[in-house]
């Protein structure tokens, strides 16, 4: 072949290999993204246009997203433009508001918490008041959805709610004005027992402040005595930000520790999180309290002090959420929340305790989450999957049905209102536990309350049973003994669950005499997992077997 021949023939050949990345075959990721836009749009148009029905091309679109999210995890959500407090709040835990939290209780809407020094607080806005409109528009539980729209918006707007107060029903009208609202991520900080040596911090959010508020509240609680041992509360903490937890770990962790790494899709999306300084309290004992509703960066703060053997971990099994989210902004001020990787705690292990892309046809070429056995630096055996399991599993359960059945129907809520209605000039540390029991008793007879435990519904529809039957008189004359007979048991088990009806009923009255704080306060001397913590904080050979200290 000539010369020439094969200069043409090369250069033939190097066209064809740089070009063919661009001409798209049926398995290219970017022909079939186009071509399923241009089928989805086609589709989306023609419905739109030619159905027998008129439909709304905006929620149309809408459902059509939230179609394709659904195939994912329900972290990876489409939030609207009308909803960018919920972004403010995640990102920044600020947004526009007057400084109330609200709740169902019973058939109402009702304020559960006002924040100190906004204007809900500084205009007389009390827990317990029940919202029947906002901006005149009605409240009712099917639309408590509305309400947190309605309150919330621009500072320096104002909204008008309308609640009702007490037994006399009187109704009270308010003009509020929104302000920029900081959503406290330390929700309490102070020396517990009062005049310990022991540090109590209960972090209840991750927003982009909870480090600098950790960081001062030590500094505060340092300069007043040495902190000798700290109890990091972290139950009910669903998570927030990643580097956020990053920090707040680097105010207990040697400088150098790996804190956890996330990956991605591909090798090239690691990233590893080092703690960058010398710590704040590094010598001082610590216990990390969890449970069911820790999530998220909660977990990341536990697993890395677990892994490092930096702290005891009492409570019960976390969440188990080991994805991380990237907001994504798009048009018209709406956003994506999306699940961009998994994350490892310093021992190697996701946490994640739901496989979402198992059995899934959307996912392709899915990473499976092991529950294999990992070690923590003092060679302690760590499980990935499932959440993180505690050092020392300490339970914090209601016992009595009796007292669920009372806290379901919003009983003790119900009756601290009432109560402070009648004695608002009264003294919480003057409570006597009997007294206040006994009106309790009372108000509950007031308000027609009755209970049934699970056994004796069982005997109520066997007796229903007999009677539709027509069984033999002498069955039904046993049945309805035995009815008597857990009639009794039931009104017995006020009694029997004496101590923990009335730890409720305290700590409902705190938060209406004393505030947040003093309700936390109050119930920290009925909390098992925290009297725990205190005991193996005081045990030092406890303390270090448990952490495999030799």
């Amino acid at each position: 072949m000539k010369l020439k021949s094969w200069k043409s023939y090369l250069t033939g050949a190097l066209v064809i290999l740089l070009f063919s990345g661009f001409f798209a075959g049926e398995d290219d990721v970017y022909f079939q993204i186009s071509k399923n836009i241009d089928l989805f749009g086609k589709v989306y148009k023609e419905i739109s246009l030619n159905y027998v029905d008129n439909i709304n091309p905006e929620q149309f679109m809408r459902a059509g997203i939230e179609g394709m999210l659904n195939t994912l995890d329900p972290y990876t959500i489409y939030i609207d433009g009308d909803k960018k407090d919920e972004i403010d709040l995640i990102t920044s835990g600020k947004y526009g508001g007057v400084g109330v939290s609200i709740g169902v209780r019973g058939n109402s809407v009702t304020v559960v918490e006002v924040l100190d020094g906004y204007s809900a607080q500084r205009q007389g806005i009390r827990i317990g008041d029940e919202i029947i409109t906002a901006d005149s528009v009605p409240i009712t539980p099917e639309n408590i959805d509305d309400v947190s729209q309605l309150v919330k918006g621009e500072p320096g707007t104002t909204v008008n709610l309308t609640v009702v107060r007490n037994e006399e029903r009187d109704t009270i009208t308010f003009n509020l004005l929104r302000e920029e609202v900081k959503v406290k991520n330390l929700t309490y900080y102070g020396f517990m027992p009062e005049n310990s040596s022991n540090a109590y911090l209960k972090l209840s959010s991750f927003s982009r402040s909870a480090a600098s508020e950790v960081l001062d509240a030590l500094r505060e609680l340092k300069a007043k005595k040495e902190i000798k041992s700290i109890v990091l509360d972290l139950r009910g903490n669903p998570g927030g930000l990643l580097d956020v937890a990053a920090d707040i770990c680097d105010k207990f962790l040697p400088k150098g520790d790996l804190i956890v790494t996330t990956k991605g899709r591909d090798d090239t999306n690691i990233n590893h999180y080092y703690a960058d300084q010398e710590p704040l309290v590094g010598n001082a004992r610590l216990v990390v309290l969890i449970n069911q509703g820790s999530a998220s960066a909660s977990e990341i703060v536990a697993g890395a002090m677990q892994d490092h053997d930096r702290g005891v971990l009492i409570g019960t099994k976390s969440y188990g959420k080991g994805l991380v989210q990237t907001i994504t902004p798009l048009n018209y001020n709406a956003s994506l929340k999306i699940t961009t990787a998994k994350y490892y705690t310093p021992s190697g292990r996701c946490i994640q305790k739901i496989n979402y892309s198992e059995n899934n046809k959307v996912i392709t070429d899915a990473d499976s989450i092991l529950s294999s056995k990992y070690l923590t630096d003092n060679k302690r055996a760590v499980y990935g999957a499932g959440g993180i399991t505690p050092d020392s599993t300490v339970e914090y359960k209601i016992d009595g049905d009796v007292t669920e059945n009372l806290l379901a129907k919003g009983m003790f809520f119900k009756f601290a209102d009432h109560y402070y209605y009648n004695h608002p000039d009264g003294s919480f540390s003057l409570m006597k536990n009997d007294k206040i029991l006994s009106e309790f008793e009372k108000y509950l007879k007031d308000e027609h309350f009755e209970y049934s435990s699970d056994a004796e519904k069982s005997v109520n529809k066997l007796i229903a049973d007999a009677d539709n039957k027509k069984l033999d008189a002498s069955i039904r004359s046993e049945l309805k003994k035995l009815k008597e007979q857990f009639s009794q048991i039931d009104g017995s088990e006020f009694k029997i669950y004496k101590s923990e009806i009335i730890r409720e009923l305290k700590a409902e009255l705190a938060a209406r005499y004393l505030g947040s704080e003093g309700r936390i306060e109050e119930a920290l001397d009925n909390d098992p997992q925290f009297q725990a913590a205190l005991s193996v904080l005081a045990d030092t050979t406890l303390y270090d077997r448990l952490l495999n200290y030799h």
